[in-house]
């Protein structure tokens, strides 16, 4: 039996994967795409002609690391076909702007989704979260597919939908991003994307770090069940998989005054809170209907009580507090959720200690799910600056707009008259800054969240 085939008969296994991570192909691959950033600019290019000879030789040493590789991943032996010609090509024309369109659409992740399959991605790219800059990154990636997930997928279909871990990866990923997507590759033309990524296992490993600390500093008694997941690196994934899962699938879905990803669209930042918070509450909404379906398995029972915990918990106690206070749009979603469970009293914050009603926190946070829809329905009817003005006015009901606000006093006629670039340029940077407990928590926290950077299921 050749090394290959012993190998894939124990896909998953974790010292398999170790082998892979530490071959001398894959730190020879590594070491010369970190050496290769050094030489790009923001666009990706290598503009000094000095610098082409190095260039070169890290294309060099990248391309043949890719061919010895290839053998452990022949389901992906398309794509590191193109991938050599597209490194070859963008050498040969001289460094200019890169362009892995080829490539890219020879990687088809999506096809594979079985767990432990791995993936070997090397791109020109920027990572969301980490850095603007289309360096060429490298990294090493497994899926992850659990049982439950292949059947929930049935009911909660999401094609493009990929859910991975990290192996290895450059330095472009040593930072926050825990997504994957084709469109942060650089290429000549923009096509119809068929796979996002999205590594549960930084995700995971973030949440348990975070809401450890939170738990101890808020003196929260965790239910035994949401202290599991801060246990159980495995257990964590799985749920983030269930979450993201549903969260992935839901900005397609509903009735949508527009375009919810907004793509070149400039709209005031807290519309953005709306649309992410809205498909995080569809799937905290859909794991409430999971967790009471006696005809679901027992696993996606399970971890649908358990994704419920972690959209709370990571919402309220990450997403609140990371980032700056600059149009943080996935801070004031968890201020938002926060603020709306302790104004209907299932959250409360008492004699120091932070507490729940848990019999009574899933009917709250459906109705505030329930309202966002109830938004976006009525808005279908509705101009755009209208909408803007709607969503708004129903943040303020539960969050205390910045003192210094001029879209909470009222905007001036000759602004509401005008070009919706005059609404968004009113909007503050901080518009709903943080309450009291927010800002003390931050304080207490900041260390920890700092932390989570480049954080992987391993650590």
């Amino acid at each position: 039996m050749s090394n290959y085939v012993a190998q894939e008969a124990l896909v998953g296994e974790p010292e398999v994967l170790e082998d892979v991570a530490s071959s001398p192909a894959w730190l020879r691959l590594k070491a010369a795409a970190t050496a290769l950033q050094a030489l790009q600019v923001k666009n990706g290019s290598v503009p000094e002609a000095t610098a082409h000879t190095d260039a070169a030789a890290h294309v060099a040493t990248i391309t043949a690391a890719v061919d010895e590789l290839a053998p452990r991943f022949p389901h992906d032996a398309a794509y590191l076909t193109a991938l050599t010609a597209d490194f070859s090509r963008w050498a040969a024309d001289g460094f200019g702007e890169p362009d892995f369109y080829d490539s890219l659409m020879a990687f088809q992740p999506q096809r594979h989704r079985s767990d432990g399959i791995r993936h070997l991605v090397v791109f020109p790219m920027y990572t969301q979260n980490g850095s603007t800059n289309r360096l060429v990154e490298a990294v090493l990636i497994e899926v992850i597919w659990p049982e439950f997930i292949d059947e929930l997928e049935k009911e909660y279909t999401n094609g493009l939908f990929v859910p991975i871990r990290f192996l290895d990866f450059t330095p472009g990923y040593d930072t926050n991003s825990a997504v994957l997507f084709p469109e942060t590759v650089a290429m000549r033309e923009i096509p119809t994307f068929t796979w996002g990524a999205i590594f549960a296992d930084r995700e995971a490993a973030r949440f348990r770090r975070v809401v450890h600390a939170a738990a101890e500093i808020t003196r929260l008694d965790l239910p035994a069940d949401a202290a599991a997941l801060l246990d159980d690196q495995h257990l964590t994934e799985e749920t983030f998989v269930m979450w993201d899962l549903i969260h992935d699938r839901t900005h397609m879905r509903g009735d949508l005054p527009f375009d919810p990803f907004m793509i070149k669209q400039r709209m005031p930042f807290f519309l953005y809170s709306l649309e992410e918070l809205r498909c995080d509450l569809t799937a905290f909404r859909e794991s409430v209907t999971i967790e009471r379906d006696e005809a679901a398995s027992p696993e996606a029972r399970r971890h649908a009580k358990l994704v419920q915990y972690a959209v709370i918990f990571d919402r309220i106690f990450r997403f609140a507090i990371s980032g700056s206070r600059v149009r943080n749009y996935d801070g004031l979603g968890g201020q938002l959720l926060f603020a709306w469970m302790h104004q209907h009293h299932v959250l409360h914050w008492t004699d120091t200690a932070l507490t729940f009603d848990w019999d009574a926190v899933p009917e709250v946070v459906v109705a505030l799910g329930a309202q966002i829809d109830e938004l976006y329905w009525a808005s279908i009817d509705r101009p755009k600056k209208a909408h803007w003005l709607a969503a708004y006015e129903m943040i303020a009901k539960t969050l205390t707009p910045n003192p210094a606000s001029t879209w909470a006093r009222g905007l001036p006629l000759e602004v509401l008259a005008g070009a919706p670039k005059g609404y968004t340029d009113l909007v503050l940077d901080d518009e709903f800054p943080l309450s009291m407990f927010f800002e003390a928590l931050d304080k207490k926290m900041k260390a920890v969240i700092e932390s989570t950077a480049g954080l992987t299921g391993r650590d």
